[in-house]
């Protein structure tokens, strides 16, 4: 099984996905250490990603989730996931761009439970000023505007980034080991 922990830049990704993963004894990655120098060099200068320049960053990802899974080891990425479409290259891959079906006849789509950390613009505002990142505060607003919320029939959770550290690690522990077809 795989786990993203996603939201906006500034959401407690990092944070919340590495404690997750060192109490469940899971593998972390962190989608931000997989972004291209052109990518962390347009952000750090202020300019917004486009769906052109965080595809092949997906499709990077889900094979990382891929390989893992193949391997039988849970795991668990931090990565924003801001569109239903980022998403379904994160289940399904690159057949995923471009479709909205579940990749191509005869591949199987990976198990992911997307983990939404969500909360008030101006926490998360606050959070960016008090951290040196190539992401700038300035781009949240950018986050916000594209931001697709996980909906029905995604799997995920909502889980508040208002809740302390230990209370959200617990909620999201509680939903995989009480839904226990995230397992299978």
């Amino acid at each position: 099984m795989s786990l993203v922990v996603m939201g906006v830049s500034g959401s407690g990704k990092t944070t919340v996905g590495s404690h997750l993963a060192a109490k469940l004894g899971w593998r972390f990655y962190d989608a931000d250490d997989y972004h291209s120098p052109e990518n962390k060099k347009k952000m750090a200068e202020g300019i917004p990603l486009n769906d052109e320049d965080r595809i092949p960053w997906l499709c990077a990802l889900h094979a990382i989730l891929k390989r893992e899974e193949s391997c039988r080891q849970a795991a668990v990425l931090a990565c924003s996931a801001l569109k239903k479409m980022y998403r379904h290259v994160l289940v399904s891959g690159a057949s995923a761009v471009g479709s909205n079906q579940a990749g191509q006849p005869g591949e199987t789509a990976l198990k992911i439970l997307f983990v939404h950390l969500d909360g008030p613009a101006d926490v998360i505002a606050g959070r960016l000023k008090k951290r040196e990142h190539f992401m700038p505060p300035e781009l949240l607003k950018s986050q916000l505007d594209i931001l697709e919320p996980p909906s029905a029939p995604e799997n995920f959770i909502t889980v508040s980034l208002e809740k302390s550290l230990p209370e959200i690690v617990l909620e999201i522990e509680s939903t995989i080991f009480q839904g226990k077809a995230f397992l299978e």
